[in-house]
């Protein structure tokens, strides 16, 4: 068992298990498991192949047909990944572009998906790109709303269905996690944060914080820096 931390959310992955850490999230392992723990990492630039990030991000377990399947699907790709040579180079990054796709596409299937229809996975989807774009300068759902032609009822239906939180809630996760990773991995005051994130006053930033998190950010920096 391999112990992690993502993004201030700690999560254990067991022996044949699998965890999706996605570009920017803040990822530590626990020093004590490297020593006894072997695993694969599979790292691939955006864009290498059409996959987004799960929502639920939580550890895989594979078991049965996914957990054997896996497994060959990832002794394949890690054979394909060192024979360079045997193959133009085109074609050597197509096979890995396939066997990759393979591999996410299965790990996909392990975990049932939510249950929701199409249109309201869409509308998540596109909600969650604005979001992840514009949540800096934007703190309200009826502006993302009234950018993607829905109504506010409509965007927090969808992300309750894809997520289990309203729209709002999830906006203001959002606006919180980049909060504290600004404050425990820079050195950026309140102020500077708060000015990051678009709010218009640090008192302003300040209260948004300590509702949701029960601190003041200053607090939450030094007992996450482990100085109280």
């Amino acid at each position: 068992t391999l112990r992690h931390r993502v993004d201030f959310t700690d999560c254990a992955v067991e022996a044949g298990g699998w965890l999706w850490v996605s570009s920017g999230q803040v990822h530590q392992y626990v020093p004590d498991d490297l020593t006894t723990t072997r695993g694969t990492i599979v790292i691939w630039q955006p864009g290498f192949v059409l996959a987004d990030p799960p929502f639920d991000q939580s550890p895989l377990l594979p078991t049965g047909p996914h957990a054997r399947a896996a497994r060959l699907t990832l002794r394949h790709l890690t054979h394909e990944y060192a024979d360079l040579a045997s193959l133009p180079l085109d074609a050597h990054l197509q096979t890995l572009r396939m066997l990759l796709s393979v591999l996410l596409l299965r790990l996909s299937h392990v975990r049932p998906d939510p249950v929701s229809s199409a249109p309201a996975d869409d509308t998540f989807r596109r909600y969650s790109a604005a979001l992840e774009r514009d949540f800096r300068t934007s703190h309200q759902v009826a502006d993302y709303a009234a950018a993607l032609g829905y109504s506010p009822r409509t965007l927090t239906r969808a992300t309750l269905a894809a997520t289990g939180t309203t729209a709002k809630q999830y906006l203001d996760a959002r606006i919180l996690l980049e909060a504290k990773r600004l404050l425990v991995h820079t050195d950026a005051t309140a102020a500077d944060v708060s000015r990051t994130l678009g709010f218009g006053e640090p008192t302003d930033f300040a209260k948004f914080f300590r509702k949701r998190e029960g601190r003041t950010p200053l607090e939450f920096r030094a007992v996450a820096r482990g100085q109280t």
